[in-house]
């Protein structure tokens, strides 16, 4: 190498370790778990609008085969979390939809009777 040229990576932040990554994407799960335990609607609502994807840090590698299993049960937590945020969201919308039919609807007729001697 030469002095007026960079090592590549010599500014690049040190790899993440793939167990301080799987801990982060736990953390993650569980907390929407929470949310949903918890009945915290507006938490609910607010993962179902993260559009974002989940992108590994660069430099991680390939998983560990030690870390591989621990992994493969996360991502099973993980679609099972996301299958349930769905129907809590669907089901928070039905309720929020019916609640604003029942409030803000018109007000249904009331019915007369007139009472007519013949």
């Amino acid at each position: 190498m030469t002095a007026d040229r960079p090592s590549p990576g010599a500014d690049a932040v040190p790899p993440a370790e793939w167990a301080t990554v799987l801990d982060d994407l736990e953390g993650e799960v569980l907390a929407a778990e929470a949310s949903m335990d918890a009945d915290r609607t507006e938490e609910i609502e607010a993962w179902g609008q993260r559009v974002q994807e989940w992108i590994p840090p660069s430099g991680l590698g390939p998983v560990p085969p030690d870390l591989r299993e621990r992994a493969a049960r996360l991502l099973q937590h993980q679609l099972a979390v996301a299958e349930a945020l769905v129907e809590a969201i669907i089901q928070s919308r039905r309720q929020r939809d019916v609640a604003a039919r029942m409030t803000y609807g018109p007000a249904r007729p009331v019915a007369s009777f007139i009472d007519r001697a013949l």
